[in-house]
């Protein structure tokens, strides 16, 4: 029983890393008003620290890779979480905008891309094959669970302790929570266990893994020669599938960021009092969790493609309300988009993680999916960014959300275009006897 119950073990432990390892970034909006009252610094300069964080993930990304590829995430992940910790704690003693760049920005918001989606992206697809979706969907549910937890209580320690008190109260959580569990019981691959995926415990054709890419009697394999392939950086991006995932993943995050930055302020906008937008907020994230276990479980049975166009589609009509709440501003209106972008909208994660491991399975996999990875975050820095800007010039959001719209409709067309069903299905498409 063992064998079979440590993948889920794993994903256990994937699922409070990242419900605390998400959520510490996220922890910066919430210094980010008692730091400027007590500097009075303009908010572009403070705000400048979550763009530097965001360059440092994206330049980290190929980094992360190749660590995870070469020491596994019983190393990357408790790196990533000391340094995290190492932010917040020496960001107490910060007193000029560089150092919050620094502390903050590098190490925080940089750092934490070890312990986010990205860090368990690059290894955890190893641990499963028929159920790869919905372990994906309950690891990264943990964020959800995360946010609806520590927010609140991160909000309240720091009005009544202070910002600083609670940066260390988040660090020695990040040390004695996220170090230990890692190092301890995480582990890259099920076969360092004498394991297979699945919870096999002999090997078996039937399965297959990040690490093992030549196991091509699966009868999930379409494309033989495709599997067998020995995936390196260099063979992968000489193919046009490589291109159109990276295509579809960095619209796909422009749609995510532009909208989970600018909705809350649109909403209040256009009539939506504070209190419900930030309601509307909450439900987005409870929803997400249903979302992503939901959408990843879809993407089992049906294919990948399928679960990803659910998810865009879910965007989509997010951004269609949202332009029709700017007519007609009823609330019901704002609840039914925040449920829509989190149970099919935020599923999208569950199926981003499944696809690059069943597509570039392989020894160097890690590197392979940092560099996708670094691309993709080009869309989720661009996307609030340019939704900004548009509205900047225009006036109001209208044409901001339109190119989103377009935006959605890009990603789903290249995820068919990337094919993942042309090299594996999923295993609710494979023909029973």
């Amino acid at each position: 029983m063992i064998p079979f119950f440590y993948g889920w073990v794993v994903v256990a432990i994937a699922f409070i890393t990242l419900g605390i390892g998400v959520n510490a970034r996220t922890f910066f909006s919430l210094l980010f008003a008692p730091i400027l009252e007590e500097f009075q610094w303009d908010r572009a300069t403070i705000a400048a620290t979550f763009s530097v964080g965001f360059v440092a993930a994206t330049v980290l990304a190929p980094v992360m890779g190749s660590m995870m590829d070469k020491f596994g995430p019983r190393f990357v992940i408790p790196l990533g979480a000391t340094i995290t910790a190492l932010g917040f704690i020496l960001a107490t003693y910060a007193k000029l905008p560089w150092h919050f760049y620094m502390t903050l920005g590098l190490m925080v918001v940089g750092g934490s891309l070890f312990i986010n989606y990205m860090g368990h992206t690059a290894f955890l697809p190893n641990w499963f094959s028929r159920r790869r979706g919905l372990a994906m969907g309950i690891a990264f549910s943990g964020v959800g669970c995360g946010s609806i937890t520590l927010l609140p209580w991160a909000q309240h320690a720091i009005e009544t302790e202070g910002w600083r008190q609670t940066s260390v109260t988040i660090a020695i959580v990040l040390l004695v929570v996220l170090v230990p569990l890692n190092a301890i019981f995480q582990r890259r691959r099920p076969m360092d266990l004498g394991l297979e995926p699945d919870g096999v415990t002999s090997v078996s054709k039937e399965v297959d893994s990040v690490d093992s890419p030549t196991e091509i009697e699966d009868p999930t394999v379409v494309d033989k020669e495709w599997v067998a392939t020995e995936w390196t950086v260099k063979k992968a991006i000489k193919t046009s599938r490589y291109w159109w995932l990276m295509a579809s993943y960095s619209t796909a995050l422009y749609v995510w960021y532009a909208v989970q930055v600018h909705q809350t302020r649109y909403l209040i906008d256009v009539g939506i009092s504070a209190e419900t937008a930030a309601l509307g907020l909450g439900l987005v994230g409870l929803s997400g969790v249903i979302g992503q276990i939901g959408v990843g479980y879809f993407s089992d049975r049906v294919g990948r493609e399928w679960g990803w166009t659910v998810s865009l589609l879910g965007f989509l009509m997010t951004y269609v309300l949202l332009i029709l709440i700017s007519i007609w501003p009823n609330e019901w209106l704002m609840y039914v988009m925040a449920c829509l972008q989190g149970l099919l909208g935020y599923g999208m994660a569950s199926v981003f993680a499944s696809v690059p491991a069943e597509l570039f399975a392989g020894r160097r996999y890690g590197i392979i999916f940092g560099i996708l990875g670094a691309f993709a975050g080009m869309g989720a820095a661009f996307g609030p960014w340019i939704t900004g800007w548009l509205y900047d010039q225009t006036g109001n959001y209208n044409v901001s959300f339109c190119v989103a719209v377009v935006m959605c409709l890009v990603s789903i067309f290249t995820m068919w275009l990337a094919g993942p069903r042309k090299v594996r299905l999923v295993a609710g498409q494979v023909p029973r006897d």
